[in-house]
């Protein structure tokens, strides 16, 4: 039975993997016929329905980390799929105004490539039980480009969209009512952008967990060094070394 349950994991898995793959492809693919032939201003229209079927996919990680299919802590997983949640519909899809704007593009690429990489490495250990060696190179050297530019377009997007929330009141609860609560969703925007850049690096509990999420900056830097010096190379790097890297 521990084998049945095994084999059907692995085809869960990998069913999965390739599925949200070829959802990413289908938007790099978009995003760049569309940046060539229309210009920026058009992106978001032509990978709009992709980018949503794609991103919200991920949240199903969350699942696999809850029941136990994969490895990854829920507590790593849970605030980098949030925080790409939140702009895929908290910030693209309530805010047009931010549609034509050339940081979309940024976004959708840089995110497009990561997962296509991700999704494909992932997708070829479930499916043939290795990565090819130069996929594993993607997997742990891209970033140092795409990551910058991930977190830069997201938190300049969150930061655009800032005057339209307030405008609209979007989203936002007044008093009175009968719950006796106000919410704005502006105040809280500004609030998820201190996942983005952590006040210190002390070792704490929720330092410690902030490290193993890619979406903070830049102690996700540090965490992908680490990621990239121990797969690549094919040991343990000392804390010593990653930082003076990161220097």
């Amino acid at each position: 039975m521990a084998g049945v349950g095994s084999a059907v994991r692995r085809l869960y898995l990998s069913v999965y993997n390739w599925a949200v793959f070829f959802g990413w492809a289908q938007v790099l693919y978009y995003a760049v016929t569309t940046l060539l032939e229309s210009g920026h201003e058009a992106v978001y229209a032509a990978v709009e329905r992709p980018l949503q079927f794609a991103q919200t996919a991920a949240f199903l990680e969350i699942l696999h980390g809850l029941v136990g299919l994969v490895r990854s802590p829920v507590s790593a997983t849970l605030p980098q799929i949030g925080s790409r949640l939140f702009l895929t519909w908290g910030i693209l899809w309530s805010f047009p105004e931010t549609h034509s704007h050339i940081l979309v593009t940024s976004l959708v690429i840089s995110w497009s490539i990561t997962e296509i990489i991700r999704y494909s490495f992932f997708g070829m250990k479930e499916t043939f039980g290795f990565a090819p060696s130069w996929l594993l190179w993607l997997r742990y050297s891209t970033f140092m480009v795409l990551y910058p530019t991930g977190i830069s377009s997201e938190v300049g997007l969150i930061y655009i969209a800032l005057p339209y929330m307030k405008a609209t009141e979007k989203y936002c609860l007044r008093m009175p009512n009968k719950w006796n609560f106000s919410f704005d969703f502006s105040y809280a925007s500004i609030l998820s952008l201190a996942v983005y850049v952590p006040g210190s690096d002390k070792n704490t509990a929720l330092q410690d967990r902030l490290t193993c999420s890619p979406t903070c900056l830049p102690n996700g830097r540090r965490h992908w060094q680490r990621l990239r010096l121990h797969n690549v190379h094919g040991h343990v790097v000392l804390e010593q070394v990653v930082a003076l890297l990161w220097l």
